[in-house]
């Protein structure tokens, strides 16, 4: 192959490459650690020619990033903060994709005895009464909201808990990491819980209760407030995201033969 040839098919490489349609989506940790991610995206490549590029972080960072217009769309999971973003002009409308839900997981021999508790507030108020250890995210994820909701409604706050309650800043995996060596409990969603493999003596405790319903939605980002987002690739993905495809991919995907989502995605 001569010199000239080489760099004509160099260049036509590289320009193939800076054609390439990407975007970005600002996803949760607890989204991302369920493994999903690794399903989704190379079929919306594939259907798509679409590259999704993730920022994985918490609820409260990805309304932010969302807000500054640093990425094109949003998926995440705290339908207080969600409806506050469209409210204000940050995105365009919300989007319901799927759900799954929060579980309490804690020590097998259970010191807090949570397992027998009628609600999810009642369980939150036995570890505390018995100041058992507990980790919180502490990072305005949609996990650390729904927790400080729970302990909301069963009348307390962390603010004035002891050294047994554990605020890390961090993901859920980092998270139940920390709880695994602290044998201690901990709200997490389901989807991060199954695909976690680092468990030592935790287990699930409690769950069933309507107030751990855990909603996912999509919202683009407000071409209007930020002309430079990829407003059509954000379309284009939410017209995939609640397709059959994806509700086959979504409600298909399984960890030791349990389902971690539930595709509920519904026409416009």
């Amino acid at each position: 192959m001569t010199v000239r040839l080489l760099t004509i098919l160099t260049a036509i490489w590289l320009a193939g490459v800076a054609q390439a349609e990407t975007m970005r989506m600002a996803v949760t940790t607890s989204f991302h650690n369920s493994g999903l991610s690794d399903v989704l995206l190379p079929a919306i490549e594939e259907d798509l020619g679409l590259e999704v590029q993730l920022l994985v972080v918490g609820t409260g960072q990805a309304i932010r990033l969302g807000e500054a217009g640093d990425v094109d769309a949003i998926l995440v999971h705290s339908r207080t903060a969600e409806e506050a973003f469209v409210t204000g002009g940050y995105g365009t409308h919300r989007r319901e994709i799927m759900y799954n839900d929060f579980v309490l997981i804690g020590p097998s021999d259970d010191p807090a005895g949570s397992a027998g508790a009628e609600t999810a507030a009642g369980a939150l108020q036995m570890i505390a009464e018995a100041e058992a250890a507990f980790v919180s995210r502490g990072d305005d994820s949609g996990t650390h909201k729904a927790e400080l909701a729970i302990w909301d409604s069963a009348g307390l706050g962390p603010e004035g808990f002891g050294r047994w309650y554990n605020a890390v800043g961090a993901g859920m995996g980092a998270s139940l990491n920390t709880a695994a060596g602290l044998d201690a409990y901990i709200l997490s969603d389901r989807a991060s819980w199954l695909n976690f493999g680092n468990r030592g003596e935790l287990a699930i405790l409690f769950e069933g209760d309507p107030a751990l319903f855990n909603q996912y939605a999509y919202l683009p980002v407000n071409p209007d407030r930020h002309p430079h987002v990829e407003a059509e690739h954000a379309a284009a993905l939410e017209n995939w995201l609640t397709s059959p495809r994806a509700a086959t991919l979504i409600d298909g995907y399984e960890i030791g033969g349990e389902g971690l989502f539930v595709f509920n995605a519904v026409g416009e």
